[in-house]
């Protein structure tokens, strides 16, 4: 699964009901197989038949035990979600969604990958928060 995939699937179907794929052409994610299915942790929360982005990151970062930013980091977002934060993996991520800048100025790009990331989370099933959309 690419990164994007791993991204969208841990957020999106946090509970293993499902896994996303990201498209390396279409650069869409598009969730494979059923909904999420609740466990232990807890029901998924959905908005209008939309898992709520923004209520699932507010959990894992509530449970995190260190102050993570998600809404403005892609780092802390990555890092939320138990994935390597590297830059290295922030370029991997950036030439998974077709990024065009210098990958060498990574503060334009982390911002750019942020706003790509929140974007396919909203194409593929979430409801994310309305400061976050563009």
């Amino acid at each position: 699964m690419s990164l994007l995939g791993t991204i969208v699937s841990k957020i999106l179907h946090p509970f293993g009901g499902g896994e996303a794929q990201a498209q390396t052409s279409g650069g869409a994610a598009a969730p494979s197989g059923g909904g999420a299915q609740p466990s232990a942790g807890g029901e998924v929360p959905k908005v209008d038949g939309k898992v709520d982005v923004e209520a699932v990151l507010n959990d894992l970062a509530g449970k995190a035990g260190q102050p993570l930013n998600w809404r403005t980091s892609i780092v802390d977002l990555m890092k939320l979600l138990h994935l390597d934060s590297s830059l290295s993996a922030r370029k991997e991520l950036a030439q998974e969604l077709h990024y065009t800048g210098d990958t060498d100025d990574s503060a334009t790009m982390n911002v750019w990958l942020h706003k790509q990331v929140i974007r396919k989370l909203e194409e593929n099933g979430g409801k994310v928060p309305d400061d976050l959309e563009d």
